[in-house]
């Protein structure tokens, strides 16, 4: 048996998961988590993680923070517009996106769609020399339009400086479809409403040259067929075979309400039609784009209220769903707070400043009793008597006994309580993603953008 799964079907869980995620009603709470501070190997060589239930464990183990998740997003390969550069039209039989994108986004933070490449007189493509941009057209936000180096581009949505600032990045660019009441919209958004309400469904957006054909000796009559109108083209010929096709007009002879068509010429050429969305292009970015990527984003902002160590590195991060607190005596509530620790820890006699001064982060410590051994992943940084820790399989894992005396390079405390857990479960709830980085170091003065990406 041959099959695929179709990108609508992509679309939906994608877009399944979006909804879950962005629900203010449902019990679906999503944290990003940072962990991992010791080393992968002697050369600290990032790791691939692997699909296993050691391999979840594991990085359960890892986990010093978590942090609410505080935007989530559709997003899209991000391709700049660059003058020099060869662009694709938009073609109804892409599988993913060409080597030559068939969309770009601009330094004016808007995204534009191809739908016309521009080819000189013998078929080539040219480079595009113009950058795309509806009010230098003189047109409005929802027409197509051709610039000067001949590709033909439509406006699909352009990026507020706040969705610019949580979703864009190097890789990657914020997509959504608006369905908002208009009258709470931005202005940004009140464009892609417009953009989206005036798509045309079914049009015809350029046709294929399947075979040029043979002994043209002037452009021949095309002819559409179908059960759509209006759509309307000029053939251009070279060497006797037509070599290029384009649409006469940027919007009226692409026609409307096409679902089946085709294009016929005399003489021994095939031409196949290139039939755009049934709702039209603008009416689902996500759609023509073919996006079925998620972001999700938290910022980092120091110690983040004192959630998150700045005295210490990480390599990993993850996306877990419906983490609990702690509660010794049953499964414990839902935690719904914006950041919390996630680790374990212990408290030792004395303070960290007097007792334990010679101790540092990512020593191992050892128990003279219990021969448990883990990575201090912080001390108390407010004078006081804790040291939190990490074990993973690097160590001896176990608990810490209450008085017994632990080690290190630094010297011997004696522990107070062995067995301490911070607010959140880290072995709760549905770890869904894990990403190993190399070593990213923090400091008070330091704030991390993490992005998690999905795919579906």
């Amino acid at each position: 048996m041959v099959a695929i799964v179709t990108d609508p079907l992509r679309l939906k869980f994608a877009d399944l998961l979006f909804s879950e995620v962005s629900s203010t009603t449902d019990d679906n709470e999503y944290y990003i988590g940072i962990g991992k501070a010791d080393t992968y190997d002697a050369t600290d060589t990032t790791a691939t993680p692997v699909r296993t239930l050691e391999e979840e464990r594991e990085a359960r183990n890892n986990i010093l923070s978590v942090k609410k998740v505080t935007g989530t997003s559709f997003v899209i390969p991000r391709y700049n517009w660059s003058s020099g550069a060869i662009y694709s039209g938009f073609q109804d039989d892409f599988v993913g996106i060409p080597s030559n994108s068939y969309y770009v986004i601009t330094e004016d933070n808007e995204v534009y769609i191809c739908l016309q490449q521009s080819k000189n007189a013998s078929g080539q493509a040219n480079t595009s020399t113009v950058k795309p941009s509806y009010t230098d057209a003189g047109v409005t936000q929802d027409q197509a339009f051709e610039t000067s180096d001949g590709y033909r581009w439509k406006l699909m949505f352009a990026l507020s400086a706040a969705r610019a600032n949580t979703f864009l990045s190097s890789g990657f660019v914020p997509v959504e479809k608006v369905t908002i009441d208009s009258a709470s919209a931005n202005a940004f958004e009140l464009q892609q409403i417009r953009v989206q309400q005036a798509a045309v469904g079914g049009q015809i957006l350029g046709v294929e040259i399947v075979d040029g054909g043979t002994g043209y000796s002037s452009a021949p009559t095309i002819t559409f067929k179908g059960n759509g109108s209006s759509a309307a083209a000029t053939a251009t010929i070279s060497g006797g075979a037509i070599v290029k096709i384009e649409m006469d007009n940027e919007s009226a002879a692409l026609g409307s309400g096409y679902d089946y068509a085709s294009a016929t010429v005399t003489g021994n050429a095939s031409l196949r039609p290139i039939i755009g969305p049934s709702a039209g292009i603008g009416a689902d970015a996500r759609a023509d784009l073919k996006s079925s990527s998620l972001m999700f984003n938290i910022k980092t902002e120091g110690t983040v209220n004192d959630t998150f160590t700045a005295d210490n590195d990480f390599r990993q991060i993850l996306l877990l769903k419906n983490l609990e607190e702690i509660d010794s005596a049953s499964a414990g509530p839902l935690y719904r707070g914006a950041s919390s620790r996630a680790g374990r820890f212990l408290t030792i006699s004395g303070t960290i400043g007097a007792n334990a001064s010679g101790y540092a982060v990512d020593q191992k410590m050892t128990g003279g009793t219990s021969g448990v051994t883990a990575f201090i992943d912080e001390l108390d940084s407010s004078g006081g008597n804790k040291i939190f820790f990490h074990q993973n399989s690097n160590t001896i894992a176990g608990n810490f006994t209450d008085g017994e005396t632990i080690t290190t390079t630094g010297g011997a405390v004696t522990v107070d309580s062995g067995n301490k857990h911070s607010l959140v479960d880290n072995h709760t709830g549905d770890l869904l993603y894990i990403e190993n980085r190399a070593r990213v170091v923090r400091s008070t003065a330091q704030t991390e953008d993490i992005k998690v990406i999905i795919t579906v």
